[in-house]
């Protein structure tokens, strides 16, 4: 089946071509114009990614962005004018995937798209059956679910994927550039600050235990074997 993605932006020029390079690419594609509608269109289409402009009429994309990761961990590719940082920062940290600057390339975009895509079907973790127990922390590949002790911990598919990606290589440090490629994969196109914020996210779930920051290195999982 063709993968469903749905287009929220306020500018028709940009929501017409971005459509036109998805559907000649043999997705499914929906469109709306301001935040209510696009709330209403990822609900009654649940689609398998999100292209969502922050600056949206009637409700903005960060709003947008806070009620859908209430009640789905679906793809979301945030569309920000270009040096807005904060934006991008505040995105990816009420649950964006990735972000894409004003202007870009439509076919930067469907690059990201195809990739973001491609990961969600096949699966980054090291082992789709592997489960990863530590003393304090248990990470179900298969199920996809982490628990702390015996609490559940919430996490997008993305965290999932960056946390899964440490806890294969628990006590070693990798790279944002191995982060990026395993979990983003070869092709991504952004910036390694979507590393950090996601990390970050993490840690925040984690109580700030267990990833260590490796300065001008990368990031480690700790956590002791059982």
């Amino acid at each position: 089946m063709a993968a469903k993605i749905l287009v929220v932006d306020d500018e028709a020029n940009i929501v017409n071509l971005v459509s036109a390079y998805l559907r000649k690419e043999g997705y499914e594609v929906y469109e709306a114009k301001d935040g209510p509608s696009g709330l209403k269109a990822a609900r009654a289409y649940k689609p398998d990614l999100i292209i969502l402009d922050i600056m949206l009429p009637g409700m903005d994309g960060l709003e947008v962005l806070q009620m859908l990761r209430r009640e789905s961990d679906v793809y979301i590719i945030l569309l920000t004018a270009r040096g807005e940082e904060m934006d991008k920062v505040i995105g990816l940290s009420v649950g964006a995937d990735d972000y894409v600057s004003k202007p870009f390339s439509p076919r930067e975009l469907v690059a990201r798209v195809k990739a973001a895509l491609r990961r969600l079907r096949s699966g980054v973790s090291p082992s789709m059956g592997e489960v990863y127990a530590f003393q304090h922390v248990r990470i179900d590949c298969g199920s996809r679910q982490v628990w702390i002790d015996d609490d559940p911990l919430e996490l997008t598919a993305t965290e999932f994927d960056l946390l899964a990606a440490l806890a294969a290589h628990h006590g070693r440090v990798l790279s944002r550039e191995q982060l990026l490629e395993k979990v983003w994969g070869s092709n991504y196109y952004g910036e390694e600050r979507v590393v950090d914020v996601h990390v970050g996210h993490i840690r925040q779930k984690l109580g700030g235990q267990f990833i260590t920051t490796v300065w001008g290195v990368g990031y480690r999982f700790d956590d002791e074997v059982i």
